[in-house]
């Protein structure tokens, strides 16, 4: 007698790697369960038991992908905003396709598609929280945490998108150009 095929965290994790690749790469309108399961070594009925269609996947994709984010920003929480900059930068350099994903735009037209809210806003978590702390140490300006947060994000954010589109010259060093911008936003802050 035959075993059920058993799908198990590390298949999961397969197809939500392979997904965001194809997606990042094919656009979700071009995307099939059939590709992503293909790529993925398994079947579609896999994809199916496990997500339950292709809306609920991307939803995955990018769930996972704000986790993935959160946790790298919770591990460099100690360091204070400076190691939070870096970590953001490694972590979208390290997942290209994801960081696409959760912040291009490329899944905005596909209706069925939208980020849980816990997701994206608990990867907002550990910032806000260093923002609030050096407030408190007196080392940031006095304003609405999530008023400073947010504008910090943006900056990094935007060098981060522009390094990824390869935007400037071919040879720009993008690692002193964040530095430097990690620098100013430093000093753009500080009480």
């Amino acid at each position: 007698m035959a075993r059920p095929v058993v799908h198990n965290d590390s298949l999961r994790q397969d197809l939500l790697s392979v997904a965001a690749d194809l997606l990042d790469r094919d656009g979700p309108a071009r995307v099939t369960l059939r590709d992503v399961a293909s790529a993925a070594g398994t079947s579609t009925s896999a994809v199916y038991s496990l997500f339950g269609g292709k809306s609920q996947l991307l939803t995955a994709v990018v769930d996972d992908g704000f986790r993935s984010f959160r946790d790298s920003q919770l591990a460099a929480a100690d360091g204070g905003l400076d190691a939070l900059g870096v970590a953001y930068r490694t972590w979208a350099l390290e997942h290209r396709a994801l960081y696409r994903l959760m912040f291009g735009g490329a899944l905005a037209a596909y209706a069925d598609c939208q980020p849980s809210p816990d997701a994206a806003s608990d990867a907002m978590q550990p910032l806000m929280e260093a923002v609030a702390a050096a407030q408190s140490a007196g080392v940031l300006v006095q304003a609405p945490v999530e008023l400073v947060a947010v504008a910090i994000w943006g900056q990094v954010h935007g060098i981060v998108s522009l390094e990824l589109a390869q935007m400037g010259r071919p040879d720009a060093d993008w690692a002193a150009v964040y530095r430097s911008a990690l620098d100013a936003i430093a000093r753009g802050w500080a009480a």
